[in-house]
């Protein structure tokens, strides 16, 4: 089975100390063509982390999350199966 090709755009720029600015050009607000961005930093964890801020561990279980709860959402839909939460 030959599966389409998808691309994803996503960039990232360094803003200062352990921080960045993480935007891909897909995705803006249409009504203000504004880019939609999030800042991204060292975890407090780990040395000069930074609190507060997305980081790659929060943006990696949130990419595993979402993928689980977009995937039952398919199979619910095409199961028509009624369910109240997630």
């Amino acid at each position: 089975m030959i599966m389409d090709k998808h691309v994803f755009n996503v960039n990232i720029n360094w803003t200062r100390d352990r921080k960045g600015m993480m935007c891909s050009p897909e995705l803006h607000k249409k009504e203000t063509n504004e880019t939609n961005c999030i800042e991204v930093a060292t975890p407090p964890q780990f040395s000069s982390g930074i609190p507060n801020i997305w980081s790659p561990e929060h943006l990696f279980t949130a990419a595993v999350s979402s993928c689980l709860m977009t995937t039952f959402l398919a199979i619910a839909e095409n199961s028509k199966l009624e369910f109240l939460s997630f």
